[in-house]
């Protein structure tokens, strides 16, 4: 299985330290998130990864090269003319993942977690559904929302009131979004958006006719590393 992370973003929450630096390179104990997330994959045995880069993108490639891809097999997905978004990024990589016909995992470089990913794996080997997204039941502003069965049904900014639900259900269970996916390739051809775009919108056009499962991991270590004071949190959590 291969992977893909997602390290094209400008970080601007950890500012000043992305007015020098990509938030890749953000340290956690010693090793930047970049390298934590490449050893967390590697120890699943996913040792082929694609990166994308766009901020300060050249400091990114050069630590990656210096440190012979951290033991594992890195390419990388040039963005540095514009940002694609996660939806614009994974379609841009279509070619690394579409060869071997094998579903891939896609994972934001700015969140740690010990989820158990063989679990999420076999889940989706089993069910096969066009992707399953890691989710759990902790506070949040916006929510993906399930039916009984964990299927997609829906969006909803808790703040805001925005909804968007395409499919409908007897009830909605609102999980949070981990930034972690595994994503079947035959998902590429029904990426109809061009350039830049989410892939939240991707998945809310296609949950009316097509399975997006979702894997919880509550129970799961979890932190969106974003900002420096959760960088803070982060050096207590992952040791």
């Amino acid at each position: 299985m291969k992977a893909m992370i997602l390290a094209a973003g400008l970080g601007t929450r950890l500012k000043p330290f992305t007015d020098q630096h990509p938030k890749a390179l953000a340290m956690v104990n010693g090793k930047t998130i970049l390298q934590r997330n490449i050893e967390y994959l590697s120890s699943f045995g996913i040792k082929e990864l694609i990166i994308n880069v766009h901020h300060f993108a050249g400091q990114i490639i050069e630590i990656v090269k210096e440190n012979k891809g951290f033991g594992s097999e890195i390419s990388f997905s040039d963005e540095t003319n514009e940002v694609l978004e996660t939806g614009g990024a994974i379609k841009k990589a279509s070619w690394f993942f579409e060869k071997d016909d094998q579903s891939f995992v896609v994972m934001n470089v700015d969140i740690l977690t010990d989820l158990e990913l063989t679990k999420m794996i076999l889940q989706h080997t089993q069910k096969s559904p066009l992707a399953t997204l890691a989710v759990s039941s902790r506070q949040s502003s916006r929510y993906f929302l399930f039916d009984d069965s964990g299927g997609l049904c829906g969006w909803r900014n808790v703040k805001t009131g925005e909804e968007k639900i395409p499919r409908k259900a007897e009830k909605y269970i609102e999980k949070a979004f981990s930034g972690i996916h595994i994503i079947s390739p035959r998902i590429f051809p029904l990426m109809k958006m061009e350039g830049k775009f989410s892939m939240v919108d991707v998945y809310l056009d296609l949950c009316k006719n097509n399975t997006i499962a979702s894997f919880d991991h509550s129970a799961s270590k979890f932190i969106d590393v974003g900002k420096p004071e959760s960088i803070l949190k982060a050096e207590g959590m992952f040791k």
